[in-house]
C-alpha cells in the first residue's frame, strides 16, 4: 500500500483511533536514538530557555522567523 492510500485509510478511522495511531508513531520515532537530542543540545536548549526567562523581550516571533526563511528559500 502506498503512503497516500495508507493516509486515506487512516483518515477514515474514528478520532480516538487516529490519536492512538499518532501516539504510537510518535513513540516509535522517539525510540530511535538518532532522533534524541544530545546532552549538548539539551544543555543549549536549557541555556536558551533560562535566557528567555530572564528577558522575554529577546524572543523573536515564529511568524517573523518563518517569513524570513520563506523570503530566502521561497
Amino acid at each position: 500500500m502506498n503512503k497516500s492510500k495508507l493516509i486515506d485509510e487512516l483518515m477514515r478511522l474514528p478520532t480516538e483511533q487516529r490519536l492512538k495511531v499518532g501516539e504510537e508513531l510518535w513513540d516509535s520515532v522517539l525510540s530511535v536514538s538518532e532522533w534524541m537530542p544530545t546532552a549538548e543540545q539539551l544543555a543549549e536548549a536549557r541555556r536558551r530557555l533560562e535566557e528567555y526567562r530572564r528577558d522575554p523581550t529577546i524572543a523573536i516571533p515564529a511568524e517573523k522567523i518563518l517569513a524570513g526563511l520563506r523570503s530566502r528559500f521561497g
